[in-house]
């Protein structure tokens, strides 16, 4: 079962390929057909075979040959192996098809971010409608929606819980990453936070609730230090170069779906000893 999620990830990896090449560019992922980005050319669905038309073309169009960017085998490879991880953690079901359409998400969020600065709205608004139909699917852990209720007295249907963690989570991450960017403006004259990077937080946070949500903004906020500061160290970026934070919050959260629940635990035993 875990062979053949990869081989259907090595389709969705395809296509996750043409929506980081059009999303940006305003394109439909429709139509056209696929072609060479050099040449235009038509693409035959035998050269169109994940992974396998790649090696055998040797990485170049059969037209022009011109150099294949690596970054479509790469993504066909990532998204298979998630698939098959997730396969493997999550089994077949409807947490397993959550965990895949956000990883999926998070992938083409993670290449069209690192490419173009950018985070389509197609992935990130559908996202936050997609994570909150979940949350009525697949019960979301114990987050800011219990304090709440139990604040307010009372303790609803398990449902109720966990789409009011959903909604609390993507308000509540969505709107303290908004009022961040925003206040960095007035104070600085530049944008410092792309609104982007606030829908695709609060996309996280509506998939997998406001704990992971913490998790996921605590880790891309330490890639981008990390990653920045070398970057710097280096001279290839100044102090004022622009860094792609939705790759690393993407990346970040790729991470948390499959380990968050670790980290987590981890975290409550050393500070409750």
């Amino acid at each position: 079962m875990t062979s053949l999620a990869f081989a259907f990830g090595l389709l969705a990896g395809s296509f996750l390929n043409v929506c980081i090449h059009r999303w940006p560019r305003e394109q439909s992922v429709i139509s056209p057909r696929s072609r060479c980005t050099k040449c235009s050319a038509g693409i035959a669905w035998y050269d169109n075979i994940p992974l396998l038309s790649y090696v055998l073309l040797l990485g170049r169009c059969r037209q022009c040959s011109q150099v294949i960017a690596r970054r479509y085998p790469l993504v066909e490879f990532l998204t298979a192996s998630t698939y098959a991880l997730v396969a493997a953690t999550h089994g077949f079901g409807l947490e397993a098809a959550r965990a895949a359409l956000l990883a999926s998400m998070l992938i083409v969020l993670f290449f069209t971010d690192l490419e173009h600065m950018k985070l389509p709205d197609q992935v990130t608004i559908s996202g936050i409608v997609a994570g909150v139909t979940f949350s009525l699917l697949v019960p979301l852990p114990s987050g800011v929606a219990d304090v709440g209720f139990l604040v307010v007295g009372g303790y609803p249907p398990a449902w109720l819980l966990s789409l009011t963690e959903s909604l609390a989570g993507a308000i509540l991450f969505g709107g303290i990453l908004y009022l961040i960017g925003e206040a960095y403006y007035r104070l600085r004259g530049i944008d410092g936070l792309g609104r982007g990077d606030v829908k695709l937080v609060a996309m996280v946070a509506a998939f997998l609730g406001t704990s992971e949500a913490l998790l996921v903004l605590l880790l891309g906020c330490l890639l981008a230090t990390l990653v920045g500061s070398v970057s710097v160290a280096v001279k290839r970026a100044g102090w004022r170069t622009p860094l792609p934070f939705g790759s690393y919050l993407s990346g970040a959260a790729l991470v948390t779906i499959f380990a968050g629940d670790a980290i987590l635990n981890r975290y409550w035993e050393f500070v409750l000893g």
